[in-house]
């Protein structure tokens, strides 16, 4: 697995493990037996969905636990006028003028449909450590690659992106 994570990830995973444990874990056990108090399990729907839940909220646990266990920390601090994880970056495509804002996230948060974009991708890797003005050149494989002009840095407050969940 080895996913690079950043001190804030690590954070945010530990506190869904504990909400899990503490708040889901329990509720989920209560509703098993609840289901399972309603008599002939063979055709109780609401015990295998009760079931189902309990075992979901486990395997999130676990999946978050082994993430933090293998997780190659990353370092999220940059200068405040080059792009570094957690800015949000606007760049001018060079081909046709268009403009397009993105934030840098690690691999665990990225999506594409709220723009946030990892810092493993081709545009991630090519943004990373340029200032306003620069042309960063940009390798999606060996046959396509662009350029884009960085236009705008921000730092933003990293409270309000979640963990992806599966």
């Amino acid at each position: 697995m080895f996913d690079k994570l950043t001190k804030s990830d690590i954070e945010k995973m530990e506190a869904e493990i504990e909400h899990r444990k503490l708040v889901v874990r329990p509720k989920a056990l209560e509703d098993v037996k609840e289901a399972r108090a309603q008599g002939d399990l063979s055709e109780n729907f609401e015990y295998y969905a009760a079931k189902k839940f309990k075992n979901q909220n486990e395997s999130r646990i676990r999946y978050l636990e082994k993430m933090i266990k293998t997780a190659e920390i990353i370092d999220d601090s940059s200068a405040d006028d080059e792009v570094g994880m957690n800015n949000t970056v606007t760049v001018s495509f060079i081909d046709d003028g268009s403009e397009e804002t993105f934030k840098i996230v690690t691999t665990v948060r990225a999506n594409s449909l709220e723009n946030l974009i990892t810092n493993e991708s081709p545009l991630g890797k090519a943004v990373l450590g340029k200032k306003v003005g620069e042309i960063a050149h940009v390798e999606v494989n060996a046959d396509v690659s662009y350029d884009v002009k960085i236009i705008k840095i921000e730092n933003t407050d990293d409270s309000g992106d979640a963990i992806r969940e599966f």
